[in-house]
């Protein structure tokens, strides 16, 4: 492989991580800012509420998009063996 074909599947590579993580750390992002804005309104700190509400988040989130992601996952797998050809 050249050069600019390692920047090009480092660029994806990059690009597929980003678009496959970043639901589950938006909605993680999300209900985290929430739950801490209604705990300092309340006053109530207990950081097992936050904990709790993330993870449901988080596995509803992956149950979700989980196919997907492993569709992306898949897709980009069988593109880099594609681009890295048969050994001689």
């Amino acid at each position: 492989m050249t050069d600019t074909a390692i920047v090009d599947v480092l660029r994806h590579m990059f690009l597929v991580g980003i678009k496959v993580a970043g639901p589950v750390l938006l909605v993680a992002l999300i209900i985290g800012v929430g739950v801490s804005i209604i705990q300092t309104v309340t006053q109530v700190q207990e950081p097992s509420i936050a904990f709790l509400l993330k993870l449901a988040a988080v596995a509803v989130v992956l149950i979700v998009t989980g196919p997907w992601m492993m569709h992306e996952l898949r897709g980009f797998i069988i593109e880099l063996w594609a681009k890295i050809g048969p050994r001689t």
